[in-house]
């Protein structure tokens, strides 16, 4: 898995509306990229639901986040309209991503999951914190106070 302060890794994947996201993009803002397990689950949407309600919030830090799944585009699409979220959800089914970040996978009755991880990019591109096995319920508002503080020890320049 990756560390903190190293390099977050380049990619080119598609969101929700086939438009093609590159961490080139994330140049001047923090991002917060988080993986979730499958589309439409209980805290998957816990989770979409939360990082949509306090988009401003993250907005107001200069700091855009991104879900990261397996699932693919239509799936993705059909998620967001589902629930109305705001953010962008960027779609991975080879996997490419989701193994060059070292996230690990958990069997659950027979398939694999991506276990919930969530990585916080400084607008150099350096990874900054790692929060592994996240709990779905509180974990947007432990970001943005973990984003301040963060913020304050790196500044964007």
């Amino acid at each position: 898995m990756l560390e903190t302060g190293q390099p977050f890794p380049r990619f080119s994947l598609m969101d929700q509306d086939g438009r093609n996201v590159r961490l080139a993009d994330f140049s001047r803002r923090w991002l917060v990229l988080y993986v979730y397990p499958k589309d439409d689950t209980p805290g998957c949407t816990i989770q979409g639901k939360a990082f949509t309600a306090n988009k401003a919030d993250f907005d107001e830090l200069d700091t855009t986040v991104i879900g990261l799944s397996e699932d693919d585009v239509a799936s993705h699409k059909a998620f967001c309209n589902k629930f109305g979220f705001t953010i962008d959800l960027l779609a991975d089914p080879k996997h490419d991503l989701l193994k060059a970040i070292g996230v690990t996978q958990t069997e659950h009755k027979g398939t694999l999951y991506w276990n919930r991880t969530t990585f916080v990019i400084d607008p150099h591109g350096m990874v900054r914190k790692i929060y592994t096995n996240v709990k779905p319920e509180g974990h947007d508002q432990a970001l943005l106070t973990d984003l301040r503080d963060l913020q304050a020890k790196h500044p964007a320049q």
